[in-house]
């Protein structure tokens, strides 16, 4: 099958015509309108410095259920100590930072400079949101992605101090839970995410689930988490 090459109009085609690796198509560019369509779509940008824009919608898609969230005993024992003063956009520029740094035993990252403006600009514009865990002041870790309707796009996170973006992660997910974003979209498979409750469900369902998420209202503008969740 093809792999789509886009120009400026800013159109997708269909995510079930992706690659068996789930790369849809490429070049394009990461303008706002751009963004927010792919992942209206269930597609995102994922890909490095040496390469072109490339837009991936993998099958099967790794998704969790708010209401499916799993708090291991010992990370709940963390989040019992109030280890960690938590926010929620207070510092989206250095969340992004921090989950760009090379990590140990990687040479780089896929959050270039172009995504990494682009997704200040989604930030910008009410989309894009941070969620952080403090200590004493200085940032321990934390999460960012997009929201959209009843759907929140997780791209990446990072820590500094053991099990920051761990307490960060289910912070928002809770507080997600309250405000009815109940989809979060995580992408593709991993350890981590599994252990948290996310399960890899076949990109069809995923996509009637995103179509129903899309139906409610975005909240816009600058989160802040419920008193109580802090």
């Amino acid at each position: 099958m093809p792999v789509f090459r886009l120009d400026d109009r800013v159109v997708f085609p269909r995510p079930d015509l992706a690659e068996d690796d789930g790369l849809l198509a490429v070049g394009g560019d990461l303008r706002p309108e751009r963004l927010l369509l792919a992942y209206a779509n269930g597609i995102f940008p994922w890909y490095h410095d040496e390469l072109p824009i490339l837009w991936h919608s993998p099958d099967p898609r790794m998704v969790l259920c708010t209401s499916d969230l799993h708090v291991s005993r010992s990370l709940a024992k963390t989040i019992r100590r109030h280890r960690f003063s938590l926010r929620l956009d207070t510092a989206f520029e250095q969340v992004i930072d921090g989950c760009a740094a090379a990590r140990d035993g990687e040479p780089g990252t896929w959050i270039t400079d172009d995504m990494r403006e682009a997704y200040l600009e989604l930030f910008r514009l009410g989309f894009a949101h941070s969620a952080e865990a403090w200590v004493d002041g200085e940032l321990a870790g934390g999460v960012y992605g997009v929201s959209l309707g009843g759907a929140f796009f997780g791209e990446s996170m990072f820590a500094r101090v053991s099990d920051a973006s761990k307490v960060t992660f289910v912070a928002l997910v809770r507080q997600l839970s309250r405000w009815h974003i109940d989809l979060i979209d995580c992408q593709v498979y991993t350890d981590h995410l599994a252990s948290f409750g996310a399960q890899p469900i076949p990109r069809a369902k995923f996509l009637a689930e995103l179509d129903a998420a899309l139906d409610k209202p975005t909240l816009p503008g600058r989160w802040c988490f419920d008193a109580d969740m802090t």
